[in-house]
């Protein structure tokens, strides 16, 4: 770096006077020495907190641009480090607000002889205007389309600094929406004549507003929709709803249905999505709908008999076979070419349907979004499905949730609320209407009603207590106020515990039996609101591994031979496993998954439930062991996210001898379970604790969410609300310090 660049940013020297000045802070050498910076990358590096992708870029800045700011080179290895940590750029003004998060400190502190600086000592001297400045360089950084590498975005109090592919990303996600949501809307009585009463037949009146109803309205009328909400809210039921309605309204005027294809970010949530969407199709209203398309004025016998038409006069069935029950993956949608970032289908081949759905759309990163809306044919239309507020995807981006930015307010024109007035026969709410609405506001539904969760339900009250953002009605102590309450409150399904350091044995008691005890009537008297069924009380992990050996074939039943009752057993030791989950939020350390996942091993051999040596608990393979899938497998049929029970099974080979299978819950049928080799699965991890990033598109009887003793980045009200939302019927959030809780709550993910 030259000496004209070093003065104009930091000043030649401190100014003589007379009197003794006040100390002035000296600028970090690595702001004004590319090699003092690049000695600070490998001590960074060297301790995790910097990537080496991140250090080799802008090493590779400094080769190729000889004359590129050290301040420059700094924002490229910081920009490329966000992607890592889900950020799609780097935010200049909230580094400089909060220095210290744009490295991946480790949450207990670094506490190694001679750490590095901190990015806040590095940064202390730096201003805004400096590291603007120093992004003044044509080769490297440019203000829109162009081929440099960095592209910069300048607002009113920030510059946000990317790298160029993301921005891109952005840009196309934009356009691609935009041109979807431009599309002419459909007209309620003219263009559509069995809207109305076709929503009427699959939602009838009810005494309040049907946000469900609302819902299939504006996706029925634009070729871009979102449906949000939280657990319980309905969000499978009334998108099932939404496809009899578009089916309904494409065989009025034609003898062809929609192509309609139904997809999720991972195997689990995809398999999740299989089991409950196809007992919503079979509950259809399909015999009215198709009396409907019989009295429709438009009905064209020549059409509707044609093979497979849903207008045949004889059965509903065929409506009913026209809506999907299979859904996939988005990876195998899109047709995913190993080894590049590629996909099969794209705007030069896009896909072969009508309507596209994605379930867990929270989940669903931007470069993914890109590849899904780029490959999707002009006139389609798609619907996304998801919860706004649950955790943004792992990788760069929070797009479901940047979307929904203003669904809480809805901000429907008033002419909107007259369409959807003059559809439901019932007026919007005066505060969710707004003549400046926005084309995007047009096509967002926020369902409003749990069907899980009451006022009498813990996990409601407290999922709605963390749910709140902060504002000038609700401040931090308002906020943590209702959170300590609903704790306190004494709910049948939630217990609040703390623990007295790591070696608190009411961990080790949690994870054994689910501490029923410890729950307001020992876990006893409540009952199903929906069928009256007594509910079981609450279990850990003691539960599935009794299941596992009282439930256990006749070892004298040949394993090849008499796959049912094996078959039988992995189900039900599956089903049982199910009823208990620890969740945390990190990886490493004593509160991270690494750590207590040998740890809750060594406490259930103790107690007798495994049989294992100290070498297969730590990194080999014991009965009863459940792995999770981290990678799909596509010669297995497995995907991410799909968790399997190892079990022992007899030797056909040995008489008297077990070989051990690892048992996987399978959609066939036929094949209700599918065994797999230990020694073919490679992306599996051990998963008695799971990370609440990974627990996303699951569900548990009891979960039991742990907070660290360390505040981290990681910790948000929106890791809190994913966590607590997994439990269906008990929940216990364990802190491992007090005050964590209260912490996390009040600290929401900001994704530049």
């Amino acid at each position: 770096m030259n000496d004209g660049y070093t003065f104009d940013l930091f000043g030649d020297s401190e100014p003589h006077v007379s009197a003794p000045a006040p100390s002035v802070p000296k600028p970090h050498p690595a702001l004004a020495s590319t090699a003092a910076l690049m000695a600070l990358f490998e001590r960074w590096v060297a301790r995790g907190w910097l990537r080496d992708l991140d250090r080799a870029l802008a090493s590779f800045f400094a080769r190729e641009a000889s004359d590129a700011p050290p301040l420059l080179l700094l924002a490229a290895a910081l920009a490329s480090h966000q992607l890592g940590r889900g950020h799609v750029c780097l935010d200049l003004s909230a580094t400089l607000d909060s220095p210290d998060f744009a490295l991946s400190l480790p949450p207990e502190g670094d506490d190694l002889v001679e750490p590095p600086p901190l990015p806040s000592d590095v940064l202390d001297t730096l201003t805004l205007k400096q590291w603007q400045a120093a992004l003044a360089h044509p080769t490297l950084v440019g203000e829109g389309p162009g081929n440099t590498p960095l592209v910069r975005a300048d607002a009113a109090h920030t510059t946000r600094l990317y790298l160029r592919r993301y921005w891109q990303y952005e840009q196309t996600l934009h356009q691609e929406i935009a041109a979807r949501l431009a599309a002419p809307e459909q007209d309620a009585t003219s263009q559509k004549p069995l809207l109305k009463p076709s929503l009427d037949t699959l939602f009838p009146a009810t005494a309040t507003l049907d946000w469900q109803k609302i819902a299939c309205a504006l996706a029925s009328r634009s070729h871009f929709a979102i449906i949000t909400g939280g657990p319980g809210t309905g969000k499978t039921t009334t998108v099932v709803r939404l496809l009899a309605l578009l089916q309904t309204l494409q065989l009025a005027e034609s003898d062809q249905p929609l192509r309609i294809r139904l997809a999720a970010p991972t195997g689990k949530a995809a398999a999740r999505l299989n089991e409950s969407i196809a007992g919503q199709v079979s509950q259809l209203p399909t015999e009215s709908l198709a009396t409907l398309l019989k009295q429709n004025p438009l009905h064209k016998p020549n059409l509707v008999q044609a093979p497979g038409s849903l207008g045949d006069d004889s059965s509903a069935e065929p409506l009913q076979a026209s809506i999907p029950t299979e859904v996939t993956t988005l990876h195998r949608l899109l047709g995913a070419r190993p080894d590049t970032r590629h996909f099969r289908h794209n705007p030069n081949n896009p896909l072969a349907l009508d309507v596209l759905v994605i379930d867990e759309a929270s989940m669903v990163d931007i470069e993914m979004m890109t590849a899904v809306l780029s490959a999707l044919p002009a006139n389609a239309q798609l619907v996304l499905l998801g919860d706004k507020d649950q955790l943004a995807s792992v990788e760069a981006g929070a797009v479901l949730g940047d979307l929904c930015r203003r669904a809480e307010a809805a901000h429907y024109t008033p002419a909107t609320a007259q369409w959807l007035q003059a559809l439901t026969g019932q007026p919007l709410p005066e505060e969710l209407t707004d003549p400046h609405g926005q084309p995007q506001d047009q096509a967002i539904t926020m369902l409003r009603v749990s069907h899980r969760f009451d006022a009498q339900s813990g996990i409601g009250q407290l999922a709605q207590a963390i749910n709140q953002p902060l504002s000038r009605e609700l401040d931090e102590r308002d906020k943590q106020s209702a959170v300590q309450e609903a704790l306190r409150h004494g709910y049948a399904d939630l217990h609040h515990l703390v623990l007295n350091g790591e070696d608190d044995t009411a961990l080790e008691r949690l994870v054994i039996t689910g501490s029923p005890e410890r729950f307001p009537d020992a876990g006893k008297g409540r009952v199903d609101k929906r069928s009256g069924v007594a509910l079981a009380l609450p279990t850990g992990y003691r539960h599935y591994l009794t299941a596992l050996g009282s439930l256990r074939p006749d070892s004298g039943l040949a394993f090849e031979e008499n796959r049912e009752p094996y078959n039988a057993w992995a189900q039900q030791v599956l089903n049982a496993y199910g009823h208990f989950q620890l969740l945390c939020a990190l990886r490493k350390g004593p509160w991270g998954v690494e750590g207590l996942n040998l740890r809750i091993a060594q406490v259930l051999r103790r107690e007798r439930l495994l049989s294992a040596s100290d070498m297969e608990l730590e990194k080999g393979w014991f009965e009863g062991r459940p792995v999770l899938v981290t990678q799909n497998d596509y010669s297995l049929g497995l995907m991410n996210g799909d968790i399997g029970i190892t079990l022992a099974v007899p030797d056909p080979r040995a008489p008297g001898r077990m070989l051990l299978r690892v048992a996987f819950p399978n959609s066939d049928p036929e094949k209700p379970i599918r065994w797999v080799l230990p020694s073919r699965l490679h992306a599996v991890e051990t998963v008695f604790a799971m990370t609440v990033h990974k627990s996303q598109g699951s569900e548990f009887l009891h979960t039991a969410l742990l907070l660290p003793a360390t505040i981290n980045p990681i910790l948000t009200r929106e890791l809190v609300y994913t966590g607590i939302t997994r439990a269906r019927q008990w929940l216990t959030v364990a802190e491992a310090r007090r005050g964590i809780l209260n912490e996390a709550v009040v600290r929401e993910v900001m994704r530049a």
